[in-house]
């Protein structure tokens, strides 16, 4: 069995499209880690909290390589929960994939790789965590990355527009703006962003409307 430092827990592998971010549409190998510290509300992988299977990194990069894409997404649970996840990412890199990393935003960026791009959470009032958002964070990201509001409620939308406002996120990074899937009516999103000319990305979760609440897609 390898060292601790070179293995991570895994709840699956699986390839499919990204369904958000700035990826969103390439087919890639999702590889989503055990564990997470949260308990959002609007959570659509809890089954990733426990369990899992122990997994080296060369098992890991195997089942990758076997998948012939580009674009791999390490996510969770929340990935950065275990510390070899910042191994794993330097090897992808350095193998030249295109990472991303999806993680809560409430455990520190600082350590990733800047080769990665980064999706970060933005906890909002629905989601029940929002005091776990570390703004910290906000110093550790560059144009590559990504600061990711789910929208739930008005009062999320306001909140988040307030948030994005205070701390000037547009000018570090691309700000993307998602509905809370069967949570809000997306138009109505839309029409807001539209309406109060936000500087963000609308995006919708592709993959739920692909798939619905399918697990491994």
């Amino acid at each position: 069995m390898a060292p601790i430092e070179k293995r991570l827990k895994i709840t699956e592998i699986f390839l499919s499209l990204q369904g958000e971010a700035n990826a969103s549409g390439w087919p890639s190998v999702f590889v989503r880690l055990t564990g997470c510290p949260l308990r959002c509300s609007y959570c659509d992988s809890e089954y990733a909290f426990t369990g899992g299977e122990w997994f080296d990194f060369d098992e890991i990069i195997k089942i990758i390589k076997s998948h012939a894409v580009k674009h791999v997404c390490i996510t969770g649970g929340e990935p950065l929960s275990q510390k070899s996840a910042h191994s794993l990412l330097n090897k992808l890199c350095d193998l030249d994939y295109k990472v991303s990393l999806e993680t809560s935003g409430a455990l520190s960026v600082k350590d990733v790789d800047q080769r990665v791009a980064k999706v970060v959470d933005v906890k909002t009032p629905s989601s029940d965590e929002s005091n776990k958002n570390d703004l910290e964070n906000l110093t550790f990201l560059n144009k590559k990355d990504q600061l990711k509001f789910l929208i739930g409620s008005d009062e999320d939308y306001q909140w988040s527009k307030a948030f994005i406002q205070k701390h000037q996120c547009q000018s570090l990074c691309t700000v993307l703006f998602s509905p809370v899937y069967q949570k809000i009516s997306d138009l109505e999103l839309a029409n807001n962003i539209i309406n109060d000319k936000l500087d963000v990305r609308f995006q919708m979760q592709l993959h739920k409307y692909l798939w619905g609440d399918k697990i491994g897609v």
